[in-house]
């Protein structure tokens, strides 16, 4: 299975755009400026933040280095608006983050790699940010293309089955993710407890982080909700590209990811909760 990892990434985006429709992205083009405030924010101002500081330290270079920056570089993963109905919040501004977050992707990463001495050169940063072009654009109107073609108008009973196969394909990438952390645990348990507590701690600690930033600024009590986003991104988007599904490291992170991940509505109830 994870060979296919890259492809089973495609489908499910492809399958995303097809359940949402193209409809759904004008509706959240009509927020669109505190919407790409919060994605250049999140997608942009973070992760260039996060490597000035790498790169002060001398940690530029790592493969950990690496993996910080893809998540924090990443777009929401495509459940944070069920996670905020999970957490009490009306899912609409999770879901306009998730849309225009996911579609400007190809820009945003450019600054963000450029900057991190791991990820190459300018070359290498341009070739990837034109291979997520590609593979998304590709994935994302075939989607959009198959919706307004056979099913325009999607009733409850078709949304649910839509539903059903998008849990059913994301189930079996999370199963292909996870297939690099079980020879890691028997070859190196340490090594595996050092990414687990990466995941947790990145995950986490950017969900309190901008919690707090967005209490302490006034925001609306449902945008609060966006502070879900922050920590949990879609990293695995990034198999889409070649370059950098390649690092072993990358997948053992990422299958360590689903964890904290998945288990945000229960463990960060409490954060949430007040609102």
């Amino acid at each position: 299975m994870r060979p296919w990892l890259s492809e089973l990434v495609m489908l499910l985006l492809g399958f995303t755009s097809l359940r949402i429709g193209f409809t759904a992205v004008k509706d959240a083009v009509d927020h669109i400026k505190e919407t790409f405030l919060v994605v250049f924010t999140f997608q942009v101002i973070f992760p260039l933040t996060v490597v000035a500081i790498l790169i002060a330290f001398g940690l530029g270079n790592t493969a950990a280095a690496m993996v910080i920056t893809l998540v924090l570089a990443a777009p929401s993963i495509t459940g944070a608006p069920n996670f905020a109905i999970m957490l009490g919040y009306q899912p609409e501004a999770t879901f306009r983050v998730l849309v225009i977050g996911t579609c400007c992707l190809p820009i945003t990463i450019i600054p963000v790699l450029w900057f991190l001495p791991a990820a190459g050169s300018l070359y290498d940063v341009i070739w990837l940010s034109i291979e997520l072009t590609v593979t998304m654009g590709l994935a994302i109107a075939t989607g959009f293309i198959i919706r307004a073609v056979l099913i325009p108008q999607v009733n409850s009973d078709q949304k649910m089955a839509l539903d059903g196969v998008s849990t059913l394909l994301l189930a079996v990438i999370v199963v292909g993710l996870m297939s690099a952390i079980v020879p890691t645990l028997n070859e190196d348990p340490q090594k595996l407890l050092n990414w687990l507590v990466l995941a947790f701690s990145l995950n986490y600690g950017l969900q309190l982080i901008t919690y707090i930033l967005f209490r302490t600024t006034g925001a609306n009590s449902q945008n609060i909700s966006m502070a879900i986003i922050a920590g949990n991104r879609n990293v695995a988007i990034f198999l889409v590209a070649v370059t950098v599904s390649n690092s072993n490291e990358f997948l053992i992170f990422l299958g360590c990811y689903q964890l904290p991940m998945y288990l945000t509505p229960i463990f960060m109830r409490w954060l949430y909760k007040t609102e």
